[in-house]
């Protein structure tokens, strides 16, 4: 979990991981992340590759163009550990 939580501490890549989700069918390929991200396709394709390698996405090549999509159980892993993170119990003793 340590290695998605790193991987999403970057803001290019989560804007890509978000902007891959709100692709339809969850995907998008490499050439319309270029504009997104506003980097060189080298440090773009570094960002995804850190994406993949935290599996928070997979990516399929077609022809000359890499389509990545979202895999949507690793981050709703993800948002489960920070909801359980955020959910408060009890009451904090005060400190003396």
């Amino acid at each position: 979990m340590a290695v998605r939580l790193k991987a999403l501490a970057d803001p290019v890549r989560l804007r890509l991981l978000r902007e891959i989700g709100d692709r339809p069918g969850g995907e998008s390929c490499v050439c319309d992340l270029l504009d997104v991200a506003d980097v060189s396709q080298p440090t773009l394709s570094h960002h995804l590759k850190i994406l993949r390698t935290a599996g928070l996405v997979a990516g399929d090549r077609r022809g000359t163009w890499v389509y990545y999509r979202l895999i949507p159980e690793a981050v709703i892993e993800v948002a489960e550990l920070l909801a359980d993170i955020a959910t408060v119990s009890g009451v904090a003793e005060e400190c003396r």
